[in-house]
């Protein structure tokens, strides 16, 4: 199950990806509660939502050329770096109280540009210093990092807002000092990079330029039918499967009428649920079947998703959170895995920059769902939102029969 953690330089990644991960997780309670005390609007939540994955429409087909012409730990070191900077301003800004909600905006433009050209580097690099048939294992357990940070990231969180604020429900400190704890964290993500050995150097191929690199990678996607077929199906569910998540403020206050240390149990729920999933996910190893076993993850996370839109106490919710959180994890680990093995090395950064490009277009499913939720209300929303992940799941399944017979991953069978 730790088989990758045996790697040095995997650990000091994986403890580095973990730090960020947790500033992320952190940063999307304290977030949304400010955003949501401040205007009461799920639409305005969907707004700072889409400035922080705007850009990967923009640049993170830009960060898959860099990570597949420079040193990849340069990147992530450059980024984790600019994060920790730009996180220690914000945390001024709230502290002193002088935070508007254009504030959000900007600094979501920022970290998002950020992510997007960082994002295919940590991704690309993990094959190379895990090799091929350590793919599964190693991605695996880069999600269980992510969700361990999802399980006391956001109660951390909504912890240190409760405490801070207390009772004063419309203060800012707390949130103030949440960032102040997120600048540590990204700070520490980049002093771990920066002892890796593994630079993730490209290869020594003649280049052209980017703009052809960027169109070379699209050309190689295009003509793979297991890639296409997988970008799609990655596309298909993050449309409408990632609302619940980004909405999840609304939900806490309107339907089960929670405060913020609700809302961080909500969130911490799905991410205990998510661990158990990658850690499932790490010991698959060569079983086989991969392609219905993620059809069939899709489906299971749609029908936990609809099952907690009508959840009307928080006991319920938090169980079907975690549900949440173990069935969108296996699946997502799963298909980043599978995406990984169908890519070449040499053409692995702009591979996974398009799987990037799919979180940027997110919002073509997120803010049609928050406009549902200000015209009837959340539970209706999110019950509609997990319908029509099941309905894509279906039609992608069936137009595309070569997801159904992904076996190992590293043939069709």
């Amino acid at each position: 199950m730790f088989a990758a953690l045996t790697i040095r330089d995997y650990r000091l990644l994986w403890l580095a990806n973990l730090g960020a991960t947790f500033a992320m997780q952190m940063s999307v309670v304290a977030r949304g509660w400010l955003v949501y005390a401040m205007t009461g609007s799920a639409v305005k939540l969907a707004w700072v939502m889409i400035a922080f994955l705007a850009p990967t429409v923009v640049f993170s087909l830009l960060g898959g050329a860099l990570a597949d012409r420079v040193a990849k730990k340069s990147i992530m070191v450059l980024a984790q770096g600019s994060n920790c900077v730009s996180t220690v301003l914000l945390a001024t800004i709230i502290i002193t109280d002088s935070i508007e909600f254009w504030h959000f905006i900007a600094f979501g433009l920022f970290n998002g540009s950020v992510l997007a050209l960082a994002m295919p580097a940590r991704q690309a690099i993990i094959p190379e210093i895990v090799g091929e048939r350590g793919i599964f294992n190693a991605m695996a357990l880069s999600a269980a990092s992510m969700n361990l940070s999802r399980v006391l990231g956001p109660a951390a969180a909504g912890l240190v807002i409760a405490v801070m604020a207390g009772g004063d429900t419309g203060s800012t400190f707390g949130v103030g000092v949440v960032f102040c704890i997120i600048a540590a964290l990204y700070g520490i993500a980049a002093f771990s990079t920066l002892f890796l050995n593994h630079e993730g150097l490209p290869s020594d191929r003649e280049r052209g330029g980017v703009a052809a690199e960027v169109g070379d990678g699209l050309r190689y996607i295009a003509a793979d039918p297991q890639l296409r077929a997988l970008m799609l199906a990655a596309f298909a569910t993050m449309l409408f499967g990632m609302p619940m998540q980004f909405l999840m403020p609304a939900f806490n206050a309107d339907a089960l009428g929670g405060g913020p240390d609700a809302l961080g149990w909500l969130m911490g729920a799905m991410g205990v649920g998510a661990i158990s999933g990658s850690l499932l996910l790490a010991r698959m190893g060569e079983t086989r079947h991969k392609g219905m076993a993620m059809i069939g993850l899709a489906l299971a996370w749609a029908l936990a998703s609809g099952l907690f839109a009508v959840s009307g106490q928080l006991s319920t919710a938090v169980l079907l959170a975690a549900l949440v959180g173990l069935t969108s994890s296996m699946f997502m680990s799963l298909i980043m895995s599978l995406i990984q093995i169908s890519a070449s090395s040499e053409m692995r950064g702009r591979v996974m920059s398009v799987t990037m490009l799919t979180w940027g277009l997110m919002p073509l499913g997120v803010l049609p769902i928050s406009f549902l939720a200000e015209r009837f209300d959340i539970a209706t929303a999110l019950v509609v939102s997990a319908v029509a992940l099941a309905a894509l799941t279906v039609v992608v399944a069936m137009c595309f029969p070569v997801l159904r017979r992904i076996d190992r991953g590293y043939s069709l069978e």
